[in-house]
């Protein structure tokens, strides 16, 4: 068999090894890769989510043009000022509670286009 075709997904010795490079997850040279901004309409969508979440209220932006360093920069500022956890994943900024007028007035301040999405 290939690396390929059956990969090592554990390890006894360093735990969890990524499927993709071999190497444990810890030192991953996949997840190393600088991810590009995602494609977008100009639109930043701000929508409210708790699917997945054990019933747990969470506000969703999409749309952000921008690197994951930046966006992260900008997760950090919108917690701070909605006083409140969360984090970037997958290009998308997650924060805990409903909080979607404040992140869209403070998004409009800094000259992007939002619209509210969902429910």
């Amino acid at each position: 068999m290939t690396r390929s075709s059956n990969p090592t997904v554990w390890s006894s010795e360093s735990g969890r090894m990524c499927p993709e490079c071999g190497y444990p997850v810890s030192a991953c040279r996949c997840s190393k890769r600088p991810t590009p901004a995602a494609p977008s309409d100009g639109i930043v969508r701000i929508f409210r989510d708790s699917k997945s979440r054990k019933g747990k209220t969470v506000t969703v932006i999409t749309g952000l043009p921008m690197p994951e360093d930046q966006l992260l920069q900008l997760a950090s500022d919108l917690k701070r000022r909605c006083g409140s956890g969360g984090s970037v994943k997958e290009g998308k900024i997650e924060l805990q509670g409903d909080h979607r007028d404040k992140i869209a007035a403070e998004l409009k301040a800094l000259g992007y286009r939002v619209k509210l999405a969902g429910g």
